[in-house]
């Protein structure tokens, strides 16, 4: 187990850090993206991101909530979660991608019997989790801010116009699925709940114009999955669809040997790729990251097959166990610095919750 470098304090506004159920978004933070001084994070039961400015030597605040029905045409509008599972920023714009997964009811202990085993056999889809989609993200010449907006022009290009865009579909049917009904890999997975190794995403991000999108399941005998995209602007503005690569085909595999362990989160760093891998199912269990070395070179040539000692394992991260089991589950693994990674955390333990509305989240440097 490697020790942190650093501990930063994340504080959040109360005055709109809790979901319609009443949950702390501090509670449920699923990817952290850093953009300058700013911190971009999401709460997996929200329709929202979450903006922290850093105001301290290693605590960030000034909380902005941005309501993203402002910018996108979500399926089933404020209704129901999202479930972001990835950002990423490239080209003017913060991308973003849902689960696209499955979800099965919980049992309720105060229940009967009978009602908790009817509620364990329900398996519900929702619209919003089947969302990629990207906004323009502008910096302000003069403040260094970081801002979200649904048309803008260019600062860098003032001869273009930015426009946020989502992968076109209708409800839980969006292209990507479509394009992956009948892969042989995928295809007896997408019936399956994320949370009993179905088809599940979490991570993304994006490097000129390909987008790679991590799998934390399915798990196939200890291999896991990143599917890599290219998206293109259709006719109709506002909406994104599949590019075809040159085989004729709508997306690549790359598959990874981790030992059993799905993908939580990808982070491109020049030519590397670095991967939070965590048990697929819901359950407590090693939390590594790990180094794709010249991962960016290697795709280029095709689809992947990477073996375990192609892959550099740099640390394990903590995690709940005993009288903390299901807590501290890290989620989001960012590029703090050039010498640091940041990794948040789902359900984190009485201990992280530093000051009333704060959370702390562990700073890792990288190895030399």
């Amino acid at each position: 187990m490697k020790e942190t470098s650093a501990t930063v304090h994340l504080h959040f506004d109360s005055t709109h850090s809790f979901t319609a159920t009443g949950k702390h978004v501090r509670d449920g933070l699923s990817t952290v993206l850093r953009t300058g001084d700013y911190l971009w994070l999401s709460c997996d039961e929200q329709t929202t991101l979450e903006r922290l400015k850093k105001t301290g030597e290693n605590t960030f605040g000034e909380h902005v909530h941005f309501d993203l029905t402002q910018y996108l045409d979500l399926p089933d509008g404020t209704n129901s979660e999202i479930d972001i599972e990835g950002m990423g920023a490239s080209g003017g714009y913060l991308w973003l991608v849902g689960s696209h997964s499955l979800k099965r009811k919980k049992p309720r202990k105060e229940e009967s019997v009978q009602k908790q085993m009817k509620r364990l056999a329900k398996v519900q889809s929702e619209a919003n989790r089947y969302l990629l989609a990207r906004i323009p993200l502008v910096q302000d010449v003069t403040t260094g801010e970081y801002t979200l907006c649904k048309e803008c022009t260019d600062l860098k290009d003032p001869s273009k116009t930015l426009r946020a865009a989502q992968l076109i579909g209708a409800g839980t049917e969006n292209q990507l699925m479509q394009a992956i009904q009948d892969d042989p890999h995928l295809k007896d997975f997408l019936p399956i709940p994320g949370k009993d190794n179905g088809f599940d995403i979490e991570g993304l991000d994006i490097q000129d114009h390909r987008l790679f999108v991590g799998l934390r399941g399915p798990v196939l005998r200890g291999w896991a999955m990143v599917l890599e995209l290219q998206l293109e602007d259709t006719e109709e503005e506002g909406y994104l669809q599949l590019k075809a690569n040159a085989d004729g085909t709508l997306y690549k595999k790359h598959f990874l040997h981790l030992v059993g362990k799905g993908i939580r989160e990808l982070r491109i760093k020049n030519e590397d790729l670095y991967i939070l891998a965590g048990p697929t199912m819901d359950l407590d269990g090693t939390i590594a990251v790990y180094r794709w070395p010249k991962a960016m070179a290697q795709t280029l040539e095709g689809e992947q097959m990477v073996h375990r000692k192609e892959l550099e394992h740099l640390f394990d991260v903590p995690h709940g166990s005993g009288p903390t089991s299901g807590q501290d589950k890290a989620e989001g693994l960012g590029i703090y610095d050039d010498e640091h990674l940041l990794v948040v955390y789902d359900s984190p333990t009485h201990a992280r919750k530093v000051e009333e509305d704060a959370v702390a989240a562990d700073v890792y440097r990288l190895p030399s």
